[in-house]
């Protein structure tokens, strides 16, 4: 029903209608009012994300129409995702903001915690946070923290953290790391880890000299295991732990690599395993993160998303989203993969 007022009539029905402008109003104010953060996943638009099978092999690992969801948005460079059983949720860095967040299905998204890497003087909103995530053989919180230049443990309760921390390593010969920014952890407990110098200003080499790829063992020796790779990023180990995967976000050479690990440790027969150059003349990105499924398979990010890549260099499918995909992650069972795309944290339905 719609009144219109008339000022010759009584005064009843003027104060009707400011009663109704006054009802009006208040639904307008509610509907532009902001809305709480939805804990619930959104659908993403399908136009956005695709996934792009290139061999069968992927159609055991990923559906050419499986759906992909957005858990969280607003972020200025997520990264570093690691699903925790314990807290049966996602943890991932926000780099920029020095932060660490947590995504569950329960309770949607928090902050998990501040000043996750960059715990000195000017480091509230440094663009030198945490990045790489990794859970060690007792449960333990590992970070690759920019800011502090360092490999560093939590020193609180996965369930009750603070920006409290223990230094593993962040130095080798006597000289700081540069920004430490994905790492991986063997059986023994030796923590492998590249080294680029994205946390440093104007991304040059730090006093190090160099781009390198390290391990540190449990009693915090420290070893340099390639020195030649101009922007080593995302890491892993093959399942049987014998091989070590290298992605390199340098245009000129964006390759994942892989190597053979030796009775001593060392790292042996280095090759390229994929060639991600026809994607960077298509796609945004470069390579960054990786996982390895129970496949064997490889899930690495890159331009146009995360390419899924058999251990013989074999591309088996891509799943496009839209951005550059920092890193990536499976949940426990390996029923989905996260992936932190940018500004967004986005999971897929695997097989």
């Amino acid at each position: 029903m719609v009144y219109i007022y008339k000022p010759k009539q009584k005064n009843m029905y003027k104060k009707t209608i400011y009663k109704l402008v006054t009802v009006v109003l208040l639904l307008v104010s509610c509907t532009n009012a902001p809305k709480a953060k939805q804990n619930t996943p959104t659908k993403a638009v399908a136009e956005q994300f695709n996934v792009r099978i290139h061999d069968k092999a992927a159609r055991s690992l990923i559906a050419p129409d499986a759906s992909f969801e957005v858990l969280a948005t607003g972020f200025k460079w997520s990264e570093g995702p690691l699903w925790v059983d314990s807290l049966q949720a996602l943890l991932f860095s926000d780099v920029p903001t020095n932060r660490i967040y947590k995504w569950s299905p329960k309770d949607g998204l928090g902050i998990y915690l501040e000043y996750a890497g960059h715990t000195g003087e000017g480091n509230k909103d440094s663009n030198r946070g945490s990045n790489g995530l990794m859970l060690n053989r007792e449960n333990q919180l590992i970070l690759c923290q920019h800011g502090d230049r360092r490999i560093a443990r939590l020193d609180a309760d996965l369930s009750d953290p603070k920006p409290q921390f223990i230094t593993l390593a962040d130095n080798f010969d006597n000289k700081p790391f540069n920004s430490p920014n994905d790492l991986d952890i063997d059986r023994d407990g030796n923590i492998y880890f590249t080294d680029p110098p994205y946390g440093q200003p104007g991304t040059k080499t730090g006093e190090i000299g160099i781009n390198g790829v390290f391990k540190v063992t449990p009693n915090g020796a420290v070893s340099m295991l390639i020195d030649s790779l101009n922007r080593p990023n995302g890491i892993a180990l093959s399942l049987n732990q014998k091989m070590l995967y290298v992605n390199q976000s340098y245009k000129e050479k964006p390759f994942l690599y892989r190597y053979e690990i030796a009775a001593d440790g060392s790292l042996v027969n280095g090759k390229v395993l994929f060639d991600f150059r026809p994607f960077t003349k298509q796609f945004k990105g470069m390579p960054d993160g990786l996982k390895v499924h129970k496949s064997g398979n490889i899930f690495a990010t890159g331009p146009g998303g995360v390419h899924i890549i058999s251990p013989a260099g074999k591309h088996l499918a891509t799943i496009e989203t839209g951005k550059r995909s920092a890193n990536c992650a499976f949940d426990s069972d390996q029923n989905f993969l996260y992936t932190t795309t940018t500004n967004m944290l986005l999971r897929i339905a695997l097989k």
